[in-house]
């Protein structure tokens, strides 16, 4: 097996070994975001030599059919030492798990780690190695659901960017591991290292807000029956217009009450809360797109004044309204 030396070649300096782990079908960016991270952390501070290993070494092939090489194959790269774990995600995970080779050498690697840390669904590989068990988890909001039937020993909480617990880091989806890989270099070297990585990358040293921010919603499923498509075709045309229980009852020809116990058994939401997430959809592309006060966005789809507007946009996006704008409005050419 490789060595690992422990030590910068013809320098006392100590190092921090962090293993990367991807597999075929793995997320590029799940490796990339954090390697560049800690890349630049150990410019400034001498601190981190990054090692990528896969189940051979060679060229391993990423879900978008980006070609990456791996140094190292499990069978040649001594699982001890290492001061932090990072196994990236992708659709690929779904068959590396499987793969008693590389789930046998993360779980003696994740045994003997200072951290273990994942990106995306990189959590289900060290689900299958037994490193979570009992653990507080997140991972991409698309695979939450499955992550917590699947491995019903985890805790499974679906909107933070990123949860420490203890040792263990598990982050949500792509740019979330970069996210991750600052707050492990802070951890490590402290605010001033990782702002100055952030800095250099143009990052948020702490990015504001969860992932229902940035997620398509989890409760737009379709409607299996012709009365509540014509409810949703009501409520998506025109999101400002009235749409109290009896108003949306009257587009589907039933009773309140029946269209009430209906619509949360098909959508899995009651209709009051799938209106607000629709009216907060729409003000979340005006605040994007145009320049309108928050006030006249407000009344515009439904919330009557601008206060209510930012009560319902913490409670579903978890930022401010104004916040949300600064950071994800059009960039226009100036005239």
């Amino acid at each position: 097996m490789t060595p690992w030396p422990g030590r910068q070649q013809g320098e006392g300096v100590h190092l921090r070994r962090v293993v990367f782990v991807i597999f075929d079908g793995f997320q590029p960016l799940d490796l990339v975001g954090p390697h560049e991270v800690f890349q630049h952390a150990g410019k400034l501070s001498g601190g981190y030599c990054c090692q990528v290993v896969a189940p051979c070494a060679g060229p391993v092939r990423s879900g978008s059919g980006l070609p990456v090489h791996a140094g190292h194959g499990v069978a040649g790269l001594d699982p001890g030492g290492i001061d932090t774990l990072v196994v990236t995600g992708g659709s690929g995970v779904d068959q590396a798990r499987y793969d008693s080779a590389l789930v046998g050498w993360i779980a003696a690697a994740g045994a003997g780690a200072r951290r273990v840390t994942s990106v995306c669904s990189g959590v289900f590989l060290l689900a299958a190695a037994g490193l979570v068990t009992g653990r507080r988890v997140t991972t991409h909001w698309a695979r939450a659901e499955q992550l917590a039937r699947e491995h019903p020993e985890l805790r499974v909480d679906p909107d933070p960017i990123f949860i420490r617990d203890g040792r263990v880091w598990t982050s949500a989806g792509v740019t979330a591991g970069m996210d991750l890989a600052l707050a492990l270099v802070e951890d490590d070297l402290g605010r001033e290292v990782a702002h100055a990585v952030a800095k250099e990358l143009v990052l948020f040293l702490r990015r504001p807000g969860s992932q229902s921010q940035f997620s398509v919603p989890l409760w737009s499923a379709q409607p299996r029956t012709g009365p509540l498509r014509a409810v949703l075709a009501a409520i998506h045309a025109d999101p400002g217009a009235r749409h109290g229980l009896a108003d949306l009852a009257g587009h589907a020809g039933l009773s309140p009450r029946h269209l009430q116990r209906r619509f949360t058994a098909e959508l899995g939401t009651p209709p009051a809360a799938y209106v607000e997430r629709v009216r907060i959809e729409a003000a979340q592309r005006a605040l994007a797109e145009t320049d309108d006060a928050v006030e006249t966005i407000a009344r515009r789809y439904g919330f009557g004044t601008a206060e209510t507007l930012r009560r319902a946009f913490r409670r579903n996006a978890g930022v401010a309204p104004s916040d949300y704008r600064n950071r994800f409005r059009s960039t226009r050419e100036n005239a």
